[in-house]
């Protein structure tokens, strides 16, 4: 079996210039840390000033036509109806009553309403075909759901000084949270207020072939906040930092929202999305396990895959997620715990490491303070 190439970002040439040692993310080579700091200094400035990441990984896909927006809300998780043109919203696609392991996510990605009949979605790199295949299949005549998986290059500008980088660039900053504005008409950026890293921040929407100009332009512009870029190692440690789930570790076809405390993205109202039975069900008999934080007291850092144990011994959980947290200088975890075993915040439990037991303690996330909103 031939080994597939990795797809390339279109700002690959100014990552290796900048030193990046690169990484596989979904069939992309990106950055995972950079020469000249590494993963700590730029999770670091991230917290403390601005950091910038090249995220177009992710996939990007435009469902247009009278109803399109009517589609993705019979479709996806939460309720579209609850915002506005201009608005953005996080959602799940799930696995349809029927299927096997019913309710269980397909991804999760972010919907952008421009208009009833215009919705940009963007999931992540490995889940954006089968998302985009099976909301072609469900489209009505009419709606037609386009792959610009590679005409579109999406930048992430994070930090509490990421307003005063994107003013000085000319970009519109001053928007609510979830909420998103285009530049010239909407045709050369769309800026939104989001990200993954749990600080006041935007993410940037550019056609591909003008995506390293504004890299240049956001750089230059940030030198006076000691911006720096950053990579994928980095916005894990900060998004584990949040407990914000990422997809496969803490989200799968096998875990629910239910299970992974993303319940608030259903719109348990909605009298259709795929899986709508199988989570009401689970929601109302309450599911056998639960995400959780961990945190090790002592020098141990928790890996994925780690199993999670009771003071008995007995296997209780799964670590899902694990790193050093840069900001606690403590290791830190996400686990899928079971929820006969009471789990609650101050519990004292233990993770196997390589038959070693590694003393934690059960923590509801985030774990440091959010700054988002």
């Amino acid at each position: 079996m031939t080994e597939q190439t990795p797809q390339l970002s279109p700002l690959h040439e100014r990552h290796l210039a900048a030193g990046a040692k690169l990484a596989d993310f979904g069939g992309w080579s990106m950055p995972l840390e950079y020469a000249g700091g590494g993963v700590i200094a730029e999770h670091t400035a991230v917290r403390q000033g601005v950091g910038l990441f090249d995220v177009s990984h992710l996939g990007t896909g435009t469902v247009r036509g009278p109803g399109a927006a009517d589609l993705v809300n019979r479709c996806l998780t939460n309720d579209l109806g609850r915002i506005g043109p201009g608005q953005a919203q996080y959602t799940l696609c799930c696995r349809p009553d029927g299927e096997e392991h019913a309710g269980g996510v397909v991804d999760d990605l972010i919907a952008y309403l421009h208009a009833e009949d215009d919705v940009l979605l963007v999931p992540n790199a490995a889940n954006s075909a089968e998302v985009l295949a099976r909301l072609a299949a469900a489209a009505p005549a009419g709606v037609t759901v386009t792959d610009r998986h590679t005409e579109v290059a999406v930048l992430a500008l994070q930090g509490p000084r990421s307003a005063e980088v994107l003013a000085a660039v000319g970009l519109p900053g001053a928007l609510d949270y979830m909420a998103f504005a285009g530049t010239q008409g909407g045709g050369d950026v769309t800026v939104c207020r989001t990200g993954y890293t749990g600080e006041h921040g935007y993410e940037l929407l550019v056609a591909a072939d003008r995506a390293g100009e504004l890299w240049d332009a956001l750089l230059a512009a940030g030198e006076l906040e000691q911006i720096r870029p950053c990579g994928l190692g980095a916005r894990d440690t900060l998004r584990t930092e949040m407990g914000y789930p990422l997809h496969g570790h803490e989200l799968s076809v096998e875990i629910t929202p239910v299970q992974a405390r993303s319940g608030w993205a259903v719109g348990w109202g909605k009298e259709q999305f795929w899986g709508r039975d199988a989570l009401l069900a689970e929601r109302a008999a309450g599911p056998a396990r639960q995400l959780w934080g961990l945190r090790a007291p002592g020098r141990g850092i928790p890996r994925p895959g780690m199993a999670v144990l009771d003071a008995a011994g007995e296997r209780v959980g799964v670590v899902t997620s694990g790193t050093f947290s840069p900001t606690l200088r403590a290791g830190i975890a996400l686990a899928l715990l079971d929820t006969a075993a009471d789990p609650a915040p101050g519990r004292e439990l233990a993770v196997d490491v390589r038959g070693r037991t590694s003393p934690v303690e059960v923590v509801k996330p985030p774990f440091v303070p959010s700054h988002v909103r």
